[in-house]
C-alpha cells in the first residue's frame, strides 16, 4: 500500500485536497443558495458561483502549494499570479457550463454543480500541475 501511495503521491493528494476543495465550494454555494441567493435569478445564481469560487481558490492555492506539489517557494508573485489567472479561467468554464445547464436547459442546480465540479477539479490538476507548479528540471 506505501508503494502505490508513493508512486501515486501528487494524484492521490490533489484528489483528497481536490475533494476538500469541492466541499469549500459546495458548501459556500449551498450555504449562499439557501439562505439570501436565489439560484432561479440569473445574476444572483452567478454571484453564488463567483464567492464559492473566491473561498476555495483561496483555500486550494496553500493546500495545492504544501501538500500537493510541496513548492517549497515562500512567496512567490509569479506562483501565486499564475494559480489565480488559471482558476480565472476555469471560474468562466464553470459560470458557462452553470449558465447552459442551470438558466438555458432548465437542469437542476444543485446537480449541476456537482457534475460541473468533476470538470473544473480536471481542469485546475492539468493547469496547476503543467502552468503553476511545474518543477524546475
Amino acid at each position: 500500500m506505501k508503494n502505490i501511495y508513493t508512486k501515486y503521491k501528487e494524484i492521490i493528494n490533489y484528489i483528497i485536497v481536490g475533494g476538500l476543495t469541492t466541499c469549500v465550494s459546495l458548501l459556500t454555494y449551498y450555504l449562499l443558495t439557501f439562505t439570501i441567493l436565489n439560484p432561479n435569478i440569473s445574476i444572483e445564481l452567478q454571484i453564488a458561483t463567483i464567492i464559492s469560487w473566491i473561498t476555495s481558490v483561496l483555500f486550494a492555492f496553500f493546500t495545492n502549494k504544501k501538500y500537493v506539489f510541496e513548492s517549497k517557494n515562500k512567496f512567490n508573485f509569479k506562483e501565486i499570479t499564475s494559480f489565480i489567472l488559471s482558476r480565472l479561467s476555469t471560474l468562466l468554464i464553470e459560470m458557462l457550463l452553470m449558465y447552459l445547464f442551470v438558466t438555458v436547459c432548465k437542469y437542476n442546480d444543485k446537480i449541476m454543480k456537482i457534475v460541473v465540479q468533476i470538470i473544473i477539479i480536471i481542469l485546475n490538476y492539468l493547469l496547476s500541475k503543467f502552468l503553476v507548479f511545474k518543477k524546475k528540471n
